[in-house]
């Protein structure tokens, strides 16, 4: 089964969908549901961010907005660095980026679909590739951060990527074809 993926653009009204949720599931389901009532098609919709341990999950949803506005990347993964300083043992520096993908039609969540990437964060940026958080991050079992990979790599690895292939699977499996297919 072949699917046309198509943006945000062909949509009349694109105001964004306030991401009120407390969880990253809440927000996609927030997003999903949103933008679907101004479709006949299915949206798919996600949520993700990087969830420190001992930082208590922080920045988790916040990820975009740590730190508050007009903070960029490099100035998130500094103040991630900053609350972690006083935690130097590596096993105690436990993180996670965690995507959680929700489908949505005529305003109901009809699937969601989880990714996560276990790993650690890293004493200090390394790299030059990616966005956000992927300098300090570094996936379980390996010795680059995110940032230090190809592309090819860190998809391989990625929560987003793993996520899509929940989603991908269930439709393989055919629990989706209703859906897709304009039935609920």
């Amino acid at each position: 089964m072949g699917l046309d993926v198509l943006g945000l653009g062909v949509l009349d009204d694109r105001t964004e969908v306030e991401e009120t949720g407390t969880t990253f599931e809440a927000n996609a389901r927030l997003k999903a549901e949103g933008y679907s009532l101004r479709t006949v098609l299915p949206v798919l919709a996600e949520d993700s961010g990087l969830e420190v341990d001992a930082l208590d999950g922080e920045p988790g949803t916040f990820s975009a907005r740590y730190g508050g506005p007009g903070l960029d990347d490099p100035g998130r993964c500094a103040l991630v660095l900053r609350n972690l300083a006083p935690i130097d043992d590596p096993a105690r520096r436990t993180a996670r980026f965690h995507c959680v993908m929700a489908l949505a039609r005529r305003g109901r969540t009809l699937a969601t679909f989880d990714g996560t990437v276990e790993g650690t964060i890293a004493p200090a940026p390394r790299g030059s590739t990616g966005f956000g958080y992927d300098p300090i991050f570094l996936p379980r079992g390996h010795v680059r951060t995110f940032a230090e990979m190809s592309r090819e790599e860190k998809q391989a690895l990625s929560h987003r990527g793993r996520a899509l292939a929940a989603l991908t699977h269930a439709i393989r499996a055919g629990r989706l074809a209703a859906a897709l297919n304009g039935g609920s």
